[in-house]
């Protein structure tokens, strides 16, 4: 079941993506996302980057949290803080697709 930015619980085992009507820049280390069907642009800095490269295929939260555990100094309680608020701004924006 895909869930909507009305119902934006997005948990450990909820499974992401990026939509496919998007392009992507890596401009040193950080990214520019352009929604083509809204042509609006989206800046992320370096670790909003890596989570935006890591979800160009689905992958569970546990897992993105995983990783970016493993890549940076963070503590977990404010790594799945941080994830989770960048997953809702993505899912607002109409750049991700989540699954339960």
């Amino acid at each position: 079941m895909k869930i909507t930015e009305l119902d934006a619980h997005i948990s450990d085992s909820s499974i992401v993506v990026a939509i496919p009507e998007q392009i992507f820049s890596d401009i040193g280390g950080e990214a520019v996302i352009l929604h083509l069907k809204t042509g609006i642009y989206h800046g992320l800095n370096e670790v909003g980057a890596r989570i935006w490269t890591l979800i160009q295929e689905p992958k569970a939260v546990k897992d993105i949290k995983q990783n970016l555990l493993e890549e940076y100094e963070v503590a977990s309680e404010e790594c799945d803080r941080d994830l989770i608020a960048l997953l809702k701004d993505f899912l607002t924006a109409g750049l991700i697709e989540v699954q339960r």
